[in-house]
């Protein structure tokens, strides 16, 4: 056990409030030494210096400083001063520290009152008798001198942050959200490892985890059941390097891996493809208590829990996601499914997995083009459930196409936990719910017969982008959604690159394709649509003059 990160600087840098935001971000505790130090003496820091004295101080510090990096698996702050001690600089070594540097003006503004820090008050005390004894005065302690005397505190201390530290960080003028930000931004880049994964609960009759963080591929083992000991890897052929590391790793952990490589994208959702690997399996001499993973985009998450879904009336399967499409919809859920001639996912079967893998290293290799497609499906949880989601778009759009940047993960993960949240409240889109699953079908109705009539040729989240700037269309002709709310839709979804339009022009056969839906019910046309921002509703038998009026909009 060890700290995720360390928290060093001078007085006033910020480690108590930077140390609390950045463990709140990372969903981790947040410790302090000298509140230790405080607790174990049951006085303030002040008060040891006054009874004890700074070597005793210092004494119960490197205690408290040891015993917390032994323990201590979060974010931690040490005192101003601990780097003055050789045996915890020495403890630091290889620590994940992080310098919060501040101006002396800033740092006296926060600091307040001197008494509450000691070294500090005795270094002002020291400069004021030195001034006294050089020009013979005996003027009261001033803001400057306690300015003074923090820059040679710091100047005496500067090299030794500098000794342990693994980023530096200015806190001065900044909101603390901003330093969080660059914190785990930049420990993201130098040290994947530190920032640790983050896990999203999807509850239910049957619930798992959904883990999300950079290089935890491995996590893929330790998430199949024990008594797994085949476990067929079906993957797409990009994704042939990674499954055979997969391989490997399974192999370590005395598992035996059969590779399954199928078509790329929709190509591999079809009832050939689907045998083709049952009969790998039924060679395979696979049992009921073996594996799949899935490990690719949408189509093939789909396709490896359809197969588990249907092996031996059903077999466990972890869902290993590779592109951000998968990651926020296809791989999370339960639902699993082939295409036939008829439709899109008109076959499956609803199989949860009993874990999510989504490691975000995987997107570095991820075409732009497919990253904004797969953001279509986060801006579809922003508009159904989280506008937080829109904000963070609309604040810096290309920041939310930079797998690396630290918004990137956030709009995943919040996209993540609204898919979450609905599946776990309906599983199977119940039909006798008036509003349940179905929510997450916002703009479907329209992608799917785009997707049909354009014979897949489409990319799924281009043809979801266009299907919310209808749906919003539509929801605006039949009177439920304002106009300015319509308009956000294009302005988020352009900001991405995705297209708002349509260039076909056959509304006969989208018609006619979105009349094979899965949410038409007594063939009655059911479309999701929203009555504000956050609020999605249900529009059944829409009438014509909308649907036109929709259509024409988007063409």
């Amino acid at each position: 056990m060890a700290p995720i990160i360390v928290l060093v600087g001078p007085p006033g840098s910020g480690k108590t409030t930077i140390g609390q935001a950045l463990s709140a971000r990372l969903g981790v505790g947040f410790r302090d030494t000298d509140a230790d130090v405080e607790s174990a003496q049951g006085m303030s820091i002040a008060d040891v210096f006054v009874t004890s004295g700074e070597p005793a101080f210092r004494a119960l510090e490197l205690t408290a400083v040891s015993q917390a990096l032994r323990e201590h698996h979060g974010v931690l702050a040490l005192g101003g001063g601990s780097v003055e001690s050789a045996p915890i600089r020495e403890a630091l070594a290889g620590q994940p520290v992080v310098e919060l540097e501040v101006s002396p003006g800033e740092a006296v503004r926060r600091v307040g009152p001197v008494g509450s820090r000691p070294v500090l008050l005795g270094n002002a005390r020291a400069a004021l008798a030195e001034r006294a004894v050089n020009d013979d005065s005996a003027a009261p302690m001033t803001p400057e001198d306690i300015e003074e005397a923090w820059t040679r505190l710091v100047a005496r201390r500067k090299p030794l942050y500098a000794q342990v530290r693994r980023v530096a960080v200015s806190t001065d003028g900044r909101d603390v959200a901003d330093v969080v930000d660059e914190i785990v931004s930049r420990l993201m880049l130098t040290a994947p490892a530190i920032v640790p994964a983050r896990l999203v609960r999807v509850a239910g009759s049957r619930p798992y985890d959904v883990t999300i963080g950079k290089g935890v591929l491995p996590e893929v083992a330790q998430t199949l059941p024990a008594a797994a000991h085949k476990v067929a890897v079906i993957h797409a052929p990009v994704m042939a390097d990674v499954a055979a590391r997969l391989a490997v790793d399974l192999d370590a952990n005395g598992r035996e891996a059969l590779l399954l490589a199928v078509p790329d994208a929709e190509s591999a959702k079809t009832s050939t493809v689907a045998d083709q690997c049952w009969e790998r399996l039924g060679v395979g001499g696979f049992t009921r208590t073996d594996a799949v993973v899935g490990l690719g985009g949408g189509a093939t998450t789909d396709l490896a829990g359809f197969v588990a879904a249907t092996w031996l009336r059903g077999v466990a399967v972890v869902q290993v996601p590779t592109t951000l499409l998968a990651m926020v919809d296809a791989a999370v859920g339960g639902k699993t499914g082939i295409n036939t001639s008829a439709g899109k996912n008109l076959v499956g079967a609803f199989h949860p997995p009993i874990g999510v893998i989504c490691d975000l290293d995987l997107l570095a290799t991820v075409p732009s083009s497919d990253l904004a497609a797969g953001m279509a499906e986060v801006v579809k949880a922003g508009f159904i459930a989280d506008p937080a989601i829109l904000e963070l778009i609309e604040a810096d759009p290309s920041a939310a196409l930079d797998p690396a940047s630290p918004a990137s993960g956030e709009l995943i993960e919040r996209a993540i936990r609204v898919k979450a949240a609905v599946v776990a409240d309906d599983l199977t889109e119940s039909l006798d719910r008036v509003l349940g699953r179905e929510i997450l079908n916002y703009g479907h109705t329209f992608a799917h017969a785009i997707e049909k009539v354009e014979a897949f040729t489409w990319r799924h989240g281009d043809a979801v982008s266009v299907g919310m700037c209808f749906a919003a269309e539509l929801s605006c002709a039949a009177g439920r959604l304002s106009r300015p709310d319509v308009d956000r839709h294009y302005r988020v979804l352009s900001s991405l690159g995705l297209p708002t339009a349509y260039p076909g022009g056959d509304w006969d056969a989208l018609s006619q394709a979105m009349r094979v839906d899965k949410k038409v019910r007594a063939g009655t046309l059911r479309i999701i649509v929203l009555d504000r921002v956050g609020k999605p509703g249900l529009l059944e038998a829409p009438d014509e003059a909308w649907l036109n009026a929709a259509f024409e909009a988007v063409t």
